[in-house]
C-alpha cells in the first residue's frame, strides 16, 4: 500500500463529510458573517455597560477580555465538535442560538442593572461569552465542510482564516463609525438577532438537501425569542429619547418649574436648564463654579470663556446672561448632545456661544496663547473620567490659553476615598501657583467629625491670588453651605497623592464610581 503523497484525490480520512452545498462562496459568507458579528456583539456591549460600569480601561479591559476568551472557546470546541458530529447539524443552532441571545441582550442587561445590579457582571459576561463562542464555532465548522483533501489544507484553512479576520475588521469599523452613530444601541442588536436567525432558517433550508442529514427544526421558537426582545427592550429600564455617540440621552421637563429641563445622560441627571432664565442654576456644584467666577472678576465684567465640555451648556448660558459680551467657546465631544442642545433646550438663541464637536483636549491645542480670561472644565462624569485631561501635560495646554490673570476652573466627581480627586488637586498643584479646592465641609477636610461621602467638588487654579473671602461671601449667598480649602488644609487633605501625567495616569483605578452604599 503506498503512502499518501498530497495529491488532490487523497482524501482527508475515511468518512469526512463532502461540502455537499457548502460551496467556498457560503463558506466565505457565513465565516465573514460570524467573524463580524462577534465585534460588533463586543463593541455594543461596551455602549450597553457604560452607564451602569462606566466608559472606563477596566470596563473596556473585561469586555475585550471576555470576547476573547469566547473566541478562544468557540474555535476549540466549534473544531472538537465536528470531529464528532456531522458539522452540517451544527451550522444553524450555532446561528440561530447566538441570534436569539444577541436579540435578547439589551433589553437582559439594561433590566439586570435596574432590578439586579449584584449580578450585572455575571450576566453581562453570558451575553458576550454565549453569543461569541456559537459564532466562533462556525470557522472551525465550515473549515472541516471544506476540507476535502490533505493537498487543499493550506489553503482552505488560510483562506478562511482571512475571511473571518477580514470580518472581524469590517464589523469594527462599520459598527464604530457607522452604526452606533446612525442607529440605538439595542437596534443594533436587534437587527443582528433577526439577521442571525434568518441565517440559521436558510441554514435550515439548505441542509433539507444535503444528503443523509436532518434539518435544523429551531427556526421558529428562535424567532419568537427576537420578537420578544425587540418587545422587551421598548419596555425596559434605561429607555432614552436619542442615542447619541456616546450616550443615551432624555430631556426631562420639571414638573415644578414650566422652563425647567433637566439633560439625562445614561439614567444621570447632567444639566438643568431654565429655557427663560438662564441666571437660574439648579444645581449645587454650578453655583458654585458661580460664585468662583463672580468673586474672581469684575462684576458684568465681558469675559473670553473656554469650556471643556458642554453637556446643557448651562453655565455658558449664565455667562452670557450676567455679563454681556462674553464669548464662550465649547468644546463638546458628542455631537448628538450639541443636537439635543440645539433641538430642545433653546441653544439658537443664545448669543456669545460658539460650539464645536470635538475632544476637549484638542480644542485647547487649537486655542491661542494667553488668549481666555476663564476656562472650565465639565467633562468629567460620576462614572467614567477621560483620563487625557486630567494630567500634567492637559493643565499645561489649559495654562498655556489662560492670560496672566486667568483662571481654571473645574468640577469634580469622586466618592469614597476620593483617591482621583486628591491625584487631581496634586496634579494641578504641579502647575498652578494658588489652587483651592470648594466642597462640603466632611469631603476637603474640613470637618473631621462628619464622615466624607464624596459627590462634586470644585477645584480652582490660577497663577494670581483669588480673592477667597470674596469667594466663600459668593457660596453662603447662595446657600450652598460648601467651603474652601486651601494651604496647609488643602495639602494635609492631599496627602500622599501623586500628579497625573500622560505617561502615568491610572484614573479608571483611582475613581470610584457613585453606588447607592458610597454616598450621595
Amino acid at each position: 500500500m503506498s503512502p499518501v503523497t498530497g495529491s488532490s484525490s487523497s482524501p482527508v480520512a475515511e468518512g469526512t463529510p463532502h461540502n455537499d452545498g457548502l460551496g467556498p462562496r457560503t463558506a466565505a459568507v457565513l465565516v465573514f458573517g460570524s467573524s463580524a458579528a462577534v465585534l460588533v456583539v463586543e463593541i455594543v456591549a461596551l455602549r450597553l455597560l457604560a452607564p451602569y460600569l462606566g466608559l472606563t480601561l477596566e470596563t473596556s479591559t473585561m469586555v475585550i477580555g471576555i470576547a476573547l476568551t469566547a473566541i478562544a472557546v468557540g474555535s476549540w470546541m466549534g473544531g472538537r465538535i465536528a470531529d464528532q458530529v456531522d458539522p452540517r447539524r451544527l451550522l444553524g443552532p450555532s446561528l440561530g442560538v447566538s441570534g436569539a441571545v444577541v436579540a435578547l441582550t439589551p433589553a437582559v442587561l439594561r433590566g439586570t442593572a435596574e432590578w439586579a445590579p449584584a449580578v450585572l457582571l455575571l450576566i453581562a459576561s453570558m451575553t458576550i461569552l454565549v453569543p461569541g463562542t456559537l459564532l466562533s464555532a462556525v470557522t472551525p465548522i465550515v473549515t472541516k465542510l471544506r476540507l476535502t483533501s490533505l493537498a487543499e489544507t493550506g489553503t482552505v484553512v488560510g483562506r478562511l482564516s482571512g475571511v473571518g479576520t477580514v470580518g472581524a475588521i469590517v464589523g469594527t469599523v462599520l459598527t464604530g463609525f457607522v452604526l452606533v452613530s446612525r442607529l440605538p444601541v439595542s437596534g443594533i442588536l436587534i437587527g443582528l438577532g433577526t439577521l442571525l436567525v434568518a441565517g440559521s432558517a436558510l441554514i435550515e433550508w439548505r441542509t433539507r438537501g444535503w444528503r443523509r442529514t436532518p434539518g435544523w427544526r429551531g427556526t421558529p421558537a428562535l424567532t419568537l425569542v427576537v420578537v420578544a426582545g425587540g418587545l422587551a427592550t421598548t419596555v425596559a429600564p434605561g429607555s432614552c429619547d436619542t442615542e447619541t455617540r456616546y450616550h443615551c440621552a432624555r430631556v426631562v421637563a420639571d414638573p415644578d418649574r414650566d422652563s425647567g429641563r433637566t439633560l439625562v445622560l445614561d439614567g444621570l441627571r447632567h444639566s438643568y436648564v431654565d429655557l427663560d432664565d438662564p441666571t437660574f442654576l439648579e444645581f449645587e456644584y454650578v453655583r458654585a463654579i458661580a460664585s468662583v467666577v463672580d468673586a474672581a472678576f469684575p462684576e458684568g465684567e465681558p469675559l473670553a470663556a473656554h469650556h471643556v465640555g458642554g453637556g446643557g451648556l448651562t453655565f455658558p448660558r449664565y455667562l452670557a446672561a450676567t455679563r454681556p459680551g462674553t464669548r464662550s467657546l465649547v468644546s463638546e465631544i458628542d455631537g448628538g448632545v450639541v443636537r439635543i442642545d440645539r433641538d430642545q433646550l433653546g441653544l439658537g438663541s443664545a448669543a456669545g456661544i460658539d460650539v464645536r464637536v470635538e475632544d476637549g483636549r484638542l480644542g485647547l491645542r487649537r486655542l491661542d496663547a494667553g488668549s481666555r480670561d476663564l476656562v472650565v472644565g465639565d467633562a468629567f462624569g460620576g462614572v467614567s473620567v477621560p483620563w487625557h485631561l486630567t494630567t500634567v501635560e492637559a493643565m499645561t495646554d489649559v495654562r498655556r490659553v489662560l492670560d496672566e490673570d486667568g483662571l481654571y476652573v473645574a468640577n469634580l466627581i469622586d466618592h469614597g476615598g476620593l483617591a482621583f480627586a486628591r491625584a487631581e488637586a496634586a496634579t494641578l498643584r504641579e502647575m498652578f501657583e494658588h489652587v483651592a479646592l470648594v466642597g462640603e465641609p466632611a469631603d476637603i477636610g474640613l470637618d473631621p467629625t462628619a464622615t466624607a461621602l464624596g459627590g462634586n467638588l470644585v477645584v480652582i487654579a490660577s497663577d494670581r491670588p483669588v480673592d477667597l473671602g470674596a469667594t466663600q461671601k459668593a457660596l453662603d449667598a447662595r446657600q450652598t453651605g460648601w467651603k474652601i480649602a486651601t494651604g496647609d488644609d488643602l495639602t494635609s487633605w492631599i496627602g500622599d497623592a501623586r500628579p497625573l501625567t500622560d505617561d502615568y495616569a491610572p484614573v479608571d483605578q483611582l475613581l470610584q464610581p457613585y453606588s447607592p452604599g458610597n454616598g450621595r
